[in-house]
């Protein structure tokens, strides 16, 4: 195929047959298995509402003849097939990530002779408010996170624990639990060392991508399937569970669980927690605004509006009672009201979502405090540049 046109023209034709149905994210991804178990898929590079013409191209190759959510698995000679489609975009100055991930596929498909099976694989999303059904499917979804295509909450992820599968994250890439001792034993002889970085469902992050302009100090405090914004930091006593991060700069010195999300310009500070939604049985998805601070050791389980400071060592819950006050100290109700003492007292879940406060603990009185913040803190700007 030698000119754009004819290219076009063959992509026209594959969209006008039956049945066929533009995805919404597909990626070409390199599977690691052993005896049929799916152990990593790596996709490194997810095509989130784009490059419409190379997925026509990939339904053509791959015989797909459904337009559903499907992971199909590519040949040597099926690469080399979609491949020459793309010879009319050769030298045109252009970046095509796809034609490069194509070429370099193809260069590198061949029999595995390591520990894992190997093959290529195109996985194809047509609905993203599906549960997850395969571990292809959550490798893609939590890459799509990490790769920044979509927010936490954005693209459907229940399910996803009862399909991926529990793996030894090793030096020597991912090895199914049971087989440790025997590896271990076949690396030894090889005069080698079998590390284990950690024993879990999901990788680090780190290993399969990092966005532009985020800061990692410890790799190992990351889950693959965090969203990192540019400008984010997490520092080693922080931590990023899948589902959850930053939506702009901040700064993470303290633990952001799973389903949370935080605001541009906050600050988590050391040791400070916020409740997820993977155990406990709270269902309720939390999200911290912008210039919020949590103070060392505080903690949240209640969402936070903009400019919200909970101070060192508090923590506030949805039961929590709370006595409200305006600025002046005087207690209030939550329109506003000056009310006696006593009648201030709200729930914390009442609080949820609400802009502007600082909340605390009265070191007198022992009661959790809140009124009108009037120092919104500023990130130190060299430090997420």
């Amino acid at each position: 195929m030698s000119t754009v046109a004819e290219f076009k023209d063959l992509v026209s034709n594959i969209e006008k047959s039956t049945g066929y149905k533009q995805p919404i994210a597909f990626g070409l991804g390199v599977r690691k298995s052993k005896g049929g178990t799916t152990m990593e898929v790596f996709y490194p590079h997810i095509n989130y509402r784009s490059a419409y013409g190379t997925a026509a191209i990939l339904h053509k190759v791959s015989g797909r003849s459904a337009s559903e959510n499907e992971t199909v698995t590519l040949s040597s000679a099926q690469l080399g097939e979609a491949l020459s489609h793309f010879t009319a975009f050769e030298n045109d100055g252009k970046q095509h990530p796809n034609i490069d991930l194509l070429k370099a596929l193809s260069a590198a498909s061949a029999p595995s002779t390591t520990y894992h099976d190997l093959d290529i694989v195109c996985y194809f999303m047509h609905d993203q408010s599906k549960e997850v059904q395969t571990p292809e499917e959550g490798y893609f979804k939590t890459q799509c996170l990490s790769q920044l295509h979509v927010k936490p909450h954005e693209m459907n992820c229940s399910g996803i624990f009862g399909k991926m599968h529990n793996i030894a994250w090793t030096n020597k890439g991912p090895i199914l639990p049971q087989d440790l001792t025997a590896e271990r034993l076949k690396w030894n002889f090889k005069g080698e060392e079998l590390v284990v970085s950690h024993v879990d469902k999901f990788p680090y992050m780190v290993n399969f991508h990092v966005p532009d302009g985020v800061r990692i100090v410890m790799g190992s405090k990351v889950r693959l399937g965090a969203h990192l914004s540019p400008g984010t930091t997490v520092m080693p006593a922080g931590f990023v569970n899948f589902n959850a991060g930053t939506l702009g700069k901040a700064m993470v010195e303290g633990r952001i669980s799973a389903g949370v999300v935080i605001g541009d310009k906050t600050d988590i500070g050391g040791g400070a927690s916020i409740m997820g939604t993977l155990s406990g049985g709270n269902k309720h998805v939390i999200s911290i605004g912008e210039q919020c601070l949590l103070g060392a050791n505080a903690g949240t389980g209640i969402s936070l509006g903009d400019g919200c400071t909970v101070a060192a060592g508090t923590y506030i819950t949805a039961a929590a009672k709370v006595f409200l006050y305006n600025k002046e100290k005087q207690p209030i109700d939550l329109s506003g009201n000056v009310v006696s003492e006593g009648d201030n007292i709200v729930k914390g879940a009442d609080l949820s979502g609400k802009a502007y406060l600082l909340i605390y603990q009265d070191t007198e009185s022992g009661r959790l405090i809140a009124r009108p913040n009037t120092k919104v803190i500023e990130l130190n700007e060299s430090l997420h540049a």
